[in-house]
């Protein structure tokens, strides 16, 4: 058979979405936060000398007077940023003479984890030190009497045996359990250890809402983690029975135009600068107009949120509609990501609270749809607070009386929605005081 090769042209129609740098960075300034968006714009403005960024007189006017109130209140704070390792080492060189075991408790300093655990087995301790066991029991015992009590455990029954041993007011009864019962308290098995220590059930419970108070994680006080301060990007105001919602002036920053200079630079007649001046003109007008679009639109945003979930403002008990993104994308024929990029990260500042646009967005349930999961948690946690704590709800019943008020959702969504609020299941629950 001979080859044929043979030309001909066909024509096809593709779609693609072709994304400039100008669109890309449009979508960008809208998916910043209020402190992102000013970040950026502070380093736009090194790129392009036509560029100046600043705040309202009114921040300016504020800041002086409130900063000089902040600095005089976080005066008066002790400074907790000290870390743990730091600390533990403080009370070694304060407490314990200098001496070979004295050492050894500073090397074992090394293993201790932010939750104030000794992450090193006496094996090891051996291998690295050549210490003898009687000198690790000892160093051992030095550091667990540091504070935090509790601090230098291996586990978490010696954690809580730490920290009852240094607490005298500890119920009679809680070190000896924990020390020879830890599963069977844990597991619940409390008939067992009543019985083995012939005490009554609410003697149990007593030492279970006592070691409730202890802390399972000593160190995590000393955390290194800082506080991230939160700028609102819209803040809402009551007026009567009407909402007043306005951007903040953190989430819209004034981009100002050097007019002088540029206009100085345009009389230098020299083209490469004349070039130059306009490029950068243009990229001011652009970002000038990017930054008032994201601001109208999350405050386009934020207004069909406050309209849609209206009673969340004015009900003590907060309720929430069912809201999705695309609710809110239709009625404002918006795409869907832009009104993802628009919440994510952004903020609202109410009379009685900061929170986050996502917050406001839920699934409906049941089989009608008309209630939304935030409000079914709600009637979830209502019903297990006023249930019989001797014979608390079960998952089943919780069912049953979710749709005797017409909520109808199965005993799944149900463990989902409790372990969402962290609330342990009936067998956990139940107390015998």
């Amino acid at each position: 058979m001979a080859y044929q090769q043979g030309l001909g042209q066909q024509q096809k129609q593709v779609q693609k979405l072709v994304m400039t740098q100008q669109l890309q960075q449009s979508i960008q300034i809208l998916q910043y936060n209020a402190e992102g968006l000013q970040q950026f714009l502070q380093q736009k403005s090194l790129e392009n000398p036509l560029l100046a960024v600043r705040h309202s007189s009114r921040d300016q006017a504020n800041f002086s007077g409130s900063q000089q109130r902040v600095d005089n209140f976080m005066n008066a704070i002790p400074d907790t940023t000290q870390s743990l390792f730091d600390y533990l080492l403080d009370q070694v060189h304060l407490t314990m003479r200098d001496t070979p075991l004295r050492d050894l408790v500073l090397f074992l300093l090394e293993y201790v984890d932010l939750n104030g655990y000794l992450r090193i087995s006496d094996a090891e301790i051996t291998a690295k030190t050549g210490a003898e066991p009687v000198q690790i029991l000892d160093a051992v015992t030095l550091l667990q009497q540091l504070d935090p009590p509790g601090v230098g455990a291996r586990h978490l029954q010696d954690c809580l045996l730490l920290q009852i041993e240094n607490d005298n007011s500890a119920p009679n009864l809680a070190y000896i359990v924990l020390e020879e019962e830890f599963a069977n308290f844990a597991e619940r098995k409390w008939a067992v250890i009543a019985a083995k220590y012939q005490v009554a059930l609410t003697e149990i419970q007593r030492i279970f809402d006592y070691v409730q108070t202890l802390s399972p994680r000593p160190g995590a006080a000393f955390s290194q983690t800082q506080n991230n301060f939160i700028r609102p990007e819209l803040v809402v105001h009551q007026r009567g029975e009407e909402l007043e919602l306005n951007l903040t002036h953190e989430s819209q920053p004034q981009v100002i135009f050097q007019q002088h200079y540029f206009e100085r630079m345009l009389k230098t007649n020299d083209r490469e600068v004349t070039e130059y001046m306009k490029e950068k003109k243009q990229e001011f007008d652009w970002l000038q107009k990017s930054v008032m679009q994201r601001g109208s639109t999350i405050l386009r945003v934020g207004q069909e949120i406050i309209h849609r979930q209206h009673d969340f403002f004015f009900d003590t008990k907060r309720p929430l509609k069912p809201l999705l993104l695309r609710d809110v994308a239709a009625k404002l024929a918006v795409h869907e990501s832009t009104v993802s990029r628009t919440v994510n990260g952004k903020y609202l500042q109410t009379d009685f609270g900061v929170f986050e646009l996502k917050h406001f967005f839920t699934n409906a349930v049941g089989e009608e749809k008309e209630d939304s999961a935030d409000s079914v948690k709600q009637r979830l946690q209502t019903l297990i607070d006023q249930e019989n704590k001797a014979k608390p709800l079960s998952d089943q019943k919780l069912v049953t009386l979710l749709g005797e008020s017409g909520i109808t959702i199965s005993r799944r969504t149900v463990a989902k929605y409790r372990e969402s609020l962290e609330i342990a299941a009936s067998s956990k629950r139940k107390r015998f005081d």
